[in-house]
């Protein structure tokens, strides 16, 4: 059994390391993906335990009626919340959706022209920097000179995460919310599975490429449909099968045409599908977590804020105990190119957030999807311009099905939300 471990070791490495020794991976043992993401469960573990027994304490001891003091109004806030569901988010957005509908078409055609130039240009910037911070170096003087990489994915969620929280709080300081019900607590939930559903996606292009990536993020609808039949008993359409085949299609095109390229070994395969496995679990709890939440009255920036909130919390705490905040700050001071990098990362990141909420506000989810549908495209083709990734004309077709499927997806489910709508009511049974 001991013999055994070096071999699955040899599956956790980027290929990258699969050339060295075996005294080599016992020295780097630290350096595996799988040791980092446990560390960093264990670091949220010691904020999120000692928590939930506080709020257990809390319950339990009837702190509501009894409770008194300064600390009282914070804790009744983070335990308790409002308890108020009366309201949902709908009725909260339906106004701003109505004033949108009431303008001007010009005034409509201005507005998703900046709303669509505003998703491209944060999430397309967004993509080409985290590919360039993840799988190059910093501080390279000459071509013999291979420089540094950063290598800690937590830290660039935790930017990303402070200045999220930074332009949300400003959002509900400037603008009027409704008045917030929701137990703070609730959102560490989503907060949790959102940090963990990031750190994948930015670990993964350590051994896949962008490309494989947006397809694996594209093809999501595959999984959340087989969930959907074995769990909730759903039914599904004739066109949303058709679409996930030709979606699973276009992505084993593509992954197998990829086989010669940058990341051609079984190793790099197998750890780049768990941890975008990874991403898609963690990613799906986020939005059903974050839909249940929105029962409570609340806008979708109080909802930025409060999932950024303990966000910042949960990664500053797990840096802090690892020493990985300070080693990150000073990879920051060595290289003032990589502080740019992170710091506009961030910026993006936070923009898009308001742009998402802002446009699906406005124009509704059929259009905003089809803005990021293509959104998707053009960063795939991006990143094959910029870095250099081959795509066979096999993997060229298995990119134009996936995409096709999604557009044909999107389309049938705005023709059958037409058609419900200009339906005439049943007549009722007497």
């Amino acid at each position: 059994m001991i013999r055994m471990w070096p071999a699955l070791v040899l599956l956790l490495l980027p290929s990258g390391a699969v050339s060295q020794e075996e005294g080599s991976l016992l020295e780097g043992w630290h350096e595996f993906w799988l040791f980092r993401f446990l560390v960093n469960i264990l670091g949220y573990s010691t904020i999120i335990i000692p928590g939930y027994l506080l709020i257990r304490y809390f319950k339990r001891s009837n702190y509501l009626d009894t409770g008194s003091g300064l600390c009282f109004p914070v804790i009744k806030a983070c335990v308790f919340g409002n308890e108020v569901k009366s309201s949902l988010i709908d009725e909260i957005s339906a106004p701003a959706r109505n004033e949108g509908d009431s303008g001007s078409s010009v005034k409509q055609m201005l507005k998703l022209l900046v709303c669509a130039a505003g998703l491209q240009v944060s999430y397309l910037t967004w993509g080409v920097l985290q590919e360039r911070v993840m799988t190059r170096s910093y501080g390279a003087q000459s071509a013999e000179d291979k420089g540094e990489r950063f290598q800690d994915s937590q830290f660039l969620v935790f930017m990303n995460r402070i200045l999220a929280l930074t332009v949300s709080g400003l959002w509900c300081v400037l603008f009027k919310q409704p008045r917030h019900g929701a137990p703070m607590y609730k959102y560490s939930f989503a907060s949790l599975s959102n940090i963990m559903s990031s750190w994948c996606q930015y670990e993964a292009l350590k051994f896949i490429s962008f490309p494989t990536q947006v397809l694996a993020k594209a093809s999501k609808v595959i999984p959340v449909m087989l969930m959907g039949k074995l769990v909730s008993k759903k039914s599904y359409e004739y066109w949303e099968y058709l679409t996930a085949v030709l979606i699973s299609l276009g992505v084993s095109m593509f992954l197998l045409s990829s086989s010669t390229n940058k990341h051609p070994s079984t190793v790099t395969t197998f750890s780049g599908v768990v941890i975008l496995a990874g991403y898609i679990v963690f990613d799906s709890f986020t939005s059903n977590w974050q839909d249940n939440l929105f029962k409570y009255k609340m806008s979708s920036v109080q909802m930025m804020f409060g999932v950024n909130l303990f966000s910042c919390l949960l990664t500053v705490g797990s840096l802090l105990e690892q020493g990985a905040l300070f080693t990150s700050i000073s990879f920051m001071a060595r290289h003032s190119e990589f502080a740019f990098h992170a710091v506009l990362l961030s910026m993006c990141s936070a923009c898009g957030q308001l742009f998402i909420f802002y446009t699906i506000n406005q124009f509704g989810a059929a259009v905003f999807t089809i803005i990021m549908t293509l959104r998707q495209a053009i960063a795939i083709l991006l990143s094959c311009f910029l870095y250099g990734h081959a795509v066979s004309p096999v993997g060229g077709f298995g990119i134009f099905t996936v995409f096709l499927a999604l557009f044909l997806r999107v389309y049938a489910r705005s023709r059958m939300k037409a058609s419900r709508r200009s339906a005439p009511p049943m007549a009722q049974k007497v």
